[in-house]
């Protein structure tokens, strides 16, 4: 990401096109947007011609004792309160409204763009970022829209209109009152530069903090357990005391520009006084044109005191919506042009000479090649780390192959439709994803195509029907992450919402690992139910759950290093024996048992 915060041109360029994106979100409300920056000016005229009725009220009316004009001037005076009032409500309400539907419309744009990213994104970005650019940094453009920074520039329209009443009322005043300008040109300049760096800075300590709070409170078992509160107590208080001290900064940057602008509207009123007086006693000045000039210059000094605030807002924006579009900005999942689909729908699987690496060329995935035929029953299992979940993820197209093919009923997965691939794939994890929400709404994962009635078939055919009547039914509310639910049940209900969406080939990546014997009995009788006429990949450390599978495959530090039967594979005693008597020894079980069957 460029950092365009060193030089001022490169600064205005940069905020010009930032807000130029965000105009894209702003756009659809236009008209509104439009009428209420036409309502500024309207407003700000309002607020100039009241120093100039006290004028003539004091000058004319007062010193003549026409109290008929008194009276006019104070019913226009009260106009003009009104009016400055009526225009001040109608914009801020106009501007909050625009704020709303836009920044609504970039959430659901940032959204919709982070669904789209692949899985390296999610691997390398923690979820606190990500949720920080989609809530606090949307949540800082809408203070921009709603503090009215976006009138910045029409602020400089109302600072040129006071200095043309005070230079066409009276120029000598008007130049003694605006003498300390070029001083206040510089301190805003000077707040400027370094606000800029300031809030880049402080959002982007805000993002870990958010990331870390994420972290914690996900793994607050983990901590709970193993007495890690004061260490995170410590991290904690190392990331809060950083953003702490950026915000000081920012905080004293600010206070220092309010208190030059407010010495130098001291001065300037002092020396107008004293210029007013010198003039006035020389018959050239009139009283109220003082009067008057001491209201302009309050008004005057209004907008660069409310500048800091403003410019405060709309720096911390500006980082922020640069950190929103430099997200809106990476790679999304690829999608063909054109998706195919195959003629027929059979569930083969075809690894055809496949490489793979998460980084670089620290290969996972060695020169793999294998078929599963339609209906067949694979399993594999292998060492921790040897690479089977990972032949789930090239599967099922969450990454792309470095080298070779992996193709689905003869096409190459990348030639698919990632939606129309994945809903021909079933994947079961041990470690079972639910939602908050019903237990209805984590069966159907939110395909309208499948009803009520098939959603309970499922959980009744896959033994999941007892354990969800004593919940509450299919409307029982299932807490964050299946809090409330056994990991059995959760099992359960990961294999109910399988069998709902009816695919052509399923996977099962340690889907019976670390339950009881009598919710593994359940399980297992599911399991008969659910793999029956499907193609299915089984992964699994438990070598017992697949010793009645079609074929196994063997893999070994990335490489397929054998592949046969149960009984063959046992006969061959290569790795798959090896594995196999290691478990049953851990297991307790006869070791001559296990030698005479191989």
């Amino acid at each position: 990401m460029t950092d365009f915060s060193g030089e001022e041109e490169q600064g205005k360029a940069y905020d010009r096109r930032l807000i130029g994106r965000l105009w894209t979100y702003v756009r659809p409300y236009r008209r509104v947007f439009w009428l209420a920056v036409l309502l500024s000016p309207v407003n700000q005229l309002f607020g100039l011609v009241q120093p100039y009725l006290l004028k003539l009220g004091i000058d004319r009316c007062i010193r003549q004792g026409d109290a008929t004009g008194l009276r006019t001037i104070g019913l226009l005076f009260a106009a003009a309160l009104f009016g400055e009032f009526a225009s001040s409500y109608g914009q801020q309400y106009l501007t909050t409204l625009v704020a709303q539907r836009s920044l609504g419309d970039l959430r659901v744009a940032l959204l919709t763009r982070v669904l789209g990213f692949p899985m390296r994104f999610f691997d390398a970005t923690p979820v606190g970022r990500i949720v920080s650019r989609l809530t606090t940094d949307v949540d800082v453009l809408q203070e921009m829209f709603a503090a009215g920074a976006m009138t910045i520039a029409l602020d400089g329209l109302r600072l040129a209109g006071i200095v043309g009443f005070m230079c066409w009322i009276n120029w000598r005043l008007a130049l003694t009152s605006l003498v300390l300008l070029p001083f206040m040109v510089l301190a805003v300049d000077f707040f400027r530069r370094a606000a800029r760096r300031t809030y880049r800075l402080i959002r982007e300590r805000i993002g870990r903090i958010n990331g870390f709070l994420q972290e914690a409170i996900t793994g607050m078992a983990a901590i709970a357990l193993s007495a890690r509160e004061p260490r995170m107590f410590e991290e904690f208080e190392a990331l809060n005391s950083a953003h702490r001290n950026a915000n000081h900064l920012s905080n004293k940057l600010e206070a220092s520009l309010f208190s030059v602008v407010e010495a130098v509207s001291t001065v300037s009123i002092a020396l107008m006084l004293w210029e007013g007086g010198r003039l006035h006693a020389r018959a050239l000045v009139e009283l109220g044109t003082v009067v008057a000039f001491i209201q302009y210059i309050q008004q005057f000094f209004v907008p660069i005191r409310d500048f800091s605030a403003k410019y405060a807002v709309m720096q911390s924006s500006m980082t922020a919506a640069e950190r929103i579009f430099a997200l809106l900005d990476l790679a999304t999942e690829p999608v063909p042009a054109r998706p195919r689909m195959p003629a027929r729908v059979r569930g083969e699987i075809v690894f055809d000479r496949v490489w793979f690496a998460y980084r670089g060329e620290n290969w996972v995935l060695r020169d793999i090649s294998f078929r599963v035929a339609p209906g067949e029953q694979v399993a594999i299992v292998g060492a921790t780390g040897s690479g089977k979940t990972t032949l789930v993820k090239l599967l099922d197209r969450l990454y792309d192959v470095a080298r070779g093919r992996v193709l689905v009923d003869g096409l190459d997965v990348r030639e698919w439709d990632p939606q129309a691939l994945r809903r021909r794939i079933a994947v079961v994890l041990q470690d079972v994803f639910l939602f908050s929400g019903s237990v209805h709404a984590n069966i159907v994962l939110g395909r309208e195509d499948i009803s009520r009635e098939a959603a309970e078939t499922a959980a009744r055919h896959v033994n999941a029907e007892g354990f969800v009547r004593r919940l509450g039914g299919s409307d029982a509310l299932v807490r964050e992450r299946g809090s409330n639910l056994s990991g059995g049940q959760r099992q359960l209900l990961a294999f109910a919402r399988a069998l709902a969406h009816d695919p052509t080939i399923l996977v099962l990546d340690e889907a019976t690992a670390s339950v009881d014997p009598e919710t593994e009995w359940l399980i297992q009788d599911a399991l008969a139910k659910l793999l029956r006429g499907r193609t299915s990949v089984v992964i699994a450390h438990r070598l017992s759950t697949i010793e009645h599978a079609d074929r196994i495959l063997v893999l070994h530090k990335g490489e397929l290093r054998e592949e046969g039967t149960h009984r063959d594979l046992l006969a061959r005693g290569g790795i798959y024996a090896r594995l196999y008597r290691m478990q049953y020894a851990s297991d307790g079980a006869p070791l001559a048992r296990v030698a005479g069957e191989s």
